[in-house]
């Protein structure tokens, strides 16, 4: 029983919002952390909304050679 509870949980979790999922997140640079983002970083979007955030850089790095 409890086991579905979780994944009903989880599945709200991922169709709810703006939940766009930690592919999306890394992808565009970005880590995705639960609760808030740590000093130096911004909330971009969410992996699953409310709970785990998507945080970037305030000041991306550069890559260029």
């Amino acid at each position: 029983m409890g086991i579905l509870v979780l994944i009903f949980i989880f599945i709200s979790l991922t169709q709810h919002g703006d939940a766009h999922g930690p592919d999306s997140c890394n992808h565009g640079g970005g880590l995705c952390r639960v609760g808030t983002c740590v000093s130096g970083e911004y909330l971009a979007q969410y992996c699953f909304e409310p709970i785990i955030l998507c945080c970037k850089n305030l000041s991306p790095a550069t890559t260029e050679s």
